[in-house]
């Protein structure tokens, strides 16, 4: 389990830097244009990219830190809601309240699944 959580700081960080970085890391090496954001599916009232990304972060998140659930969703709905935000003061990069919206989705699906899998087997 000691790799996991290795694992979830190492995604964590990850998200940070393709989170801050001012324009599309994934843009630059894809369409050699870092203006463009690289769409995995069509976006659905919020952006669905977000929604993958905060579902998989968390998830790694809750099942490495189980035994801390309501510490570990605190965490990932503040690093979901803060991020976001710093859009706001980074160049290339601009808020959205259905990335925003997304984030907290993917968040929140990701716990309702963990919930039902993991349904008696915590305590």
């Amino acid at each position: 389990m000691n790799y996991l959580k290795q694992f979830f700081y190492l995604s964590n960080v990850v998200l940070f830097i393709f989170y801050l970085y001012p324009g599309s890391i994934f843009g630059c090496f894809i369409y050699s244009d870092c203006k463009i954001q690289p769409q995995l599916t069509r976006d659905f009232l919020v952006s669905s990219n977000h929604v993958y990304v905060f579902f998989i972060i968390s998830i790694l998140g809750l099942i490495v830190f189980k035994h801390k659930l309501k510490n570990i969703f605190i965490y990932l709905i503040c690093i979901s809601i803060v991020l976001e935000i710093m859009h706001l003061i980074i160049p290339e990069r601009g808020f959205e309240l259905g990335d925003l919206f997304g984030n907290i989705i993917g968040v929140f699906i990701s716990f309702l699944v963990f919930k039902i899998i993991y349904k008696g087997r915590l305590q």
